[in-house]
Parts: C-alpha cells; structure tokens; sequence
C-alpha cells in the first residue's frame, strides 16, 4: 500500500513593516527625542532672565556674570542653557568661593526661563586686625579686615571705635596669608569674647580698645585707660568678671586705675593685678 506525504508548506515571514511593536518602538522613540530635545535644547527652557536679590555691596553684574558662564552646558557635544541642568548646588559653591562677603546663596527655577538668586551678605560685628609680628614692636601697621559671626574674614576694613578690634598675635617671624573667606577666629572663642566687651561696657563701666587674642584659650582687653584684663575662654567668664569687678571694687580705687598695667583674673579664686 502506498503512503502519501503531507506536502510541507512554507510559512511566509510577516514583513517588520507590519509589526505593530515595531511601529510603537518607532514612536516612543519619536516622543523620546521630542521630549529630549524640549528639555535641553528648545528655545521655550533656555535661560534668558537671571533675577538678582539681596545684595548690597556684591556686585550683580559679577554675579550674573558668573551665572552665565556656569549655566552654559554641553549636550552630546551641543551647547545648552537649558534651566533644567543648571548644577545648583555648583553654583552656590562657585558663588561662595569667589565673593566672600557672600554668607549665604539660594538660587531657584522659575520656569519656563528664569533663574532667581537670592542672595545674603556678610554682616560684621567686629574688626579683625592682623599683625605678622610682635606687638610690642611697634614698627608695622596691621592690616584689618570685618569680621562676622561665625569668625569669618570678607572684606578690608579701617579700624573703628564703634567696633571691637580683634587682634590675632603671631610670633616673631611668622608670615601668613590671609585668604578673605577664611575662618580667623573659632565660633564659639568669638561668641564668648563679644559677650565679655558687652558686660564690661555696660555692667562694670569699662570701655575697650581693643581685645588681644593670643591663642585659643587667653585673650586680652585693652582698656581705653590703657591697662589690660587677662581672661581664659576656657574657664568660667561670669566668675572671672565677678572676680575683677570685686577687685576694682576693694582694691584699686578710680584715681589708681590710670597707673595699671594689668589686672589677670584667669586663674582659681585670684585676681592678681601690677602696677606700672
């Protein structure tokens, strides 16, 4: 008997040009490319306004100036301004590097094409004066600059009677930069000292001229009398001006004051003074 083969037949490949995946692909990709393109290379997100706020003494075209070199991008190897790849945080560190009278910048989006930068400046409470020798030497003037909260140097300065003057002691020999933006003196030490020039201006009647700060832990005030007072920011303040307003107090009586040299009340319950 004779068998018969089914005869094999041959399944046509459906043409790509008929998959509707393939044609999906097509137009997610499409959409893809708009929306890329939207993003970082149309007109409508392209930086054109930079608004500036809160400066006074910062020169807005030098901001803008800076804002204008850090907003331009590249994008496979094609310019952008695009406000959506403007580094903030870059920015703001760029911003605080290059002004240091700068303490703070916030900088946000307005869309579709501005940026705002809001800006906070230094404010100083005091004069920092820094003298790369001895004192006592008398032969170079000091160079002064403000001070501000956070100990924090920003700018020349004149010396003025409205503010106390800080000055930092450095051994014979010594040279140092001062970089403006640079932390002089610490936080806390500053913070302390203020508080010490306030209660001797109002609770003891003792006007300074200026406070010597010569290490970490001691500084000086200078009286308007020319005599000085030796404090330790390590130990307790309140009891150091408690025992130099006994000693003035019991010991040394106004007409005397002119002919002190020093009164130091750094250590324990003594508060030994000389006279010159």
């Amino acid at each position: 008997m004779q068998r018969y083969r089914k005869p094999h037949r041959i399944k046509k490949k459906k043409s790509i040009l008929k998959n509707r995946f393939f044609w999906l692909s097509i137009l997610f990709l499409i959409i893809l490319g708009e929306v890329f393109y939207l993003i970082f290379f149309s007109p409508f997100f392209q930086v054109k306004v930079i608004e500036i706020s809160g400066n006074e003494k910062v020169s807005a075209e030098n901001l803008e100036h800076l804002l204008n070199i850090k907003i331009n991008q590249k994008v496979l190897f094609f310019p952008s301004q695009s406000i959506f790849l403007t580094n903030f945080k870059g920015i703001k560190r760029e911003i605080l590097k290059n002004f240091p009278q700068v303490e703070e910048a916030d900088l946000k989006r307005k869309l579709p094409d501005t940026l705002l930068l809001l800006i906070r400046e230094r404010k100083p409470i005091a004069i920092f004066c820094f003298t790369p020798q001895p004192l006592e030497a008398g032969d170079r003037e000091a160079s002064c600059f403000s001070i501000d909260k956070h100990g924090i140097i920003f700018e020349p300065s004149e010396r003025k009677q409205d503010f106390v003057s800080l000055v930092k002691k450095i051994d014979a020999g010594m040279e140092k930069e001062i970089s403006l933006g640079e932390e002089i003196v610490k936080e806390e030490l500053l913070s302390k000292i203020l508080e010490v020039e306030a209660k001797l201006k109002n609770e003891l009647k003792i006007a300074t001229e200026e406070i010597l700060v010569v290490s970490e832990a001691n500084f000086f005030a200078r009286t308007l009398e020319d005599w000085q007072i030796y404090f330790n920011s390590r130990e307790d303040l309140d009891w150091q001006l408690t025992k130099l307003k006994m000693v003035l107090a019991e010991e040394i009586p106004q007409e005397k004051r002119q002919d002190l040299d020093y009164i130091d009340v750094r250590f324990g319950n003594f508060a030994p003074y000389k006279y010159r």
